[in-house]
């Protein structure tokens, strides 16, 4: 088993998981600011069970990707061209997201749970995170089960790591959030979707990589 691969495997998918902008780091930057930090990790912290459950889900379902086998290359058009899909619906899309603002509002301790239970459900619901997940064991669904381990463990301790960052650093992050710089980020996350579609789709045409067994 290659550990060091699946150790730079799982870190950089948790980077693109990390840094692509959707309505989680807008959510973390403005519970930490509206409320505290400790809003923040609750906030977090859903996030990070909903990937886990998703996480675990989709391992569950490698060795049915192996066994269809001789579907391969249909399972890649299939995933390469929801991924593309959703990266050039980001591309067009004309959405203009509003700058977070800071207005703090104190919460009692009921509110917390509620700000989990956000977390994890608007994780859950978006259509891009089961994509991601699916597209990640898709590729090394061939690695075995101790690869696959490393490499999700890797990526999810990463991910959450670089939320509490953004959680402590919301103020700082904010203020860089132009909507500028806001609009260049989706661009950018979505094409890196796209670019990722194309790939899997040209990995099953041409052959580069195969997705099981």
């Amino acid at each position: 088993m290659n550990v060091s691969g699946a150790i730079i495997g799982g870190l950089t998918f948790g980077l693109f998981m990390a840094i692509s902008v959707g309505p989680t780091l807008f959510a973390v930057i403005r519970y930490s600011l509206n409320h505290s930090y400790k809003a923040g990790l609750a906030f977090v912290l859903g996030v990070s069970v909903s990937d886990i459950i998703y996480v675990t889900l989709v391992n569950l379902a490698a060795p049915w990707l192996e066994a269809l086998h001789k579907y391969e290359k249909w399972l890649a058009y299939i995933g390469g061209g929801l991924l593309a899909v959703i990266g050039l619906v980001g591309l067009l899309s004309k959405y203009k997201p509003q700058r977070p603002k800071q207005t703090q509002i104190a919460l009692s301790r009921g509110h917390y749970a509620r700000i989990f239970t956000s977390g994890f459900l608007i994780n859950s619901i978006n259509p891009g995170v089961v994509v991601n997940w699916l597209g990640a064991v898709t590729l090394i669904a061939n690695q075995g089960a101790g690869f696959r381990t490393i490499f999700f463990t890797t990526c999810l301790v990463f991910v959450l790591g670089i939320d509490f960052l953004k959680v402590f650093l919301a103020d700082s992050i904010r203020k860089r959030l132009t909507l500028r710089v806001i609009m260049y980020l989706q661009r950018i996350s979505a094409l890196c979707l796209l670019g990722a579609g194309l790939f899997l789709i040209g990995a099953a045409f041409f052959g580069w990589v195969e997705l099981g067994g």
